[in-house]
């Protein structure tokens, strides 16, 4: 198992209960592709470095994880189709 972190910024348009809902669904896609939600920082909302969507801030989500290094592909599969995500990133954590 491989330690991973996916990186969500979130419309700032939506509801709070909304933003949860995105957070919690892309907890239920790793789950499904067989990883372990270890921790999730929530950093609130930050200003974009530049506009996306037309939005120019986002709310920021960081998640860890343990999983087979096949699991980041399939849950990008799934997060990039996601309504509410303006932007993310799965990268790799190294065993320091």
């Amino acid at each position: 198992m491989n330690k991973y972190e996916l990186a969500l910024v979130v419309s700032a348009k939506v509801e709070d209960d909304v933003r949860n809902a995105t957070v919690e669904k892309a907890k239920e896609y790793i789950a499904r592709f067989g990883g372990t939600v270890t921790e999730v920082e929530d950093w609130g909302k930050k200003k974009l470095a530049y506009e996306v969507q037309k939005m120019k801030e986002g709310f920021y989500y960081f998640i860890q994880f343990d999983a087979d290094s096949n699991a980041p592909a399939q849950i990008e599969q799934e997060v990039r189709i996601m309504d509410n995500v303006i932007r993310f990133l799965c990268v790799r954590k190294d065993e320091a």
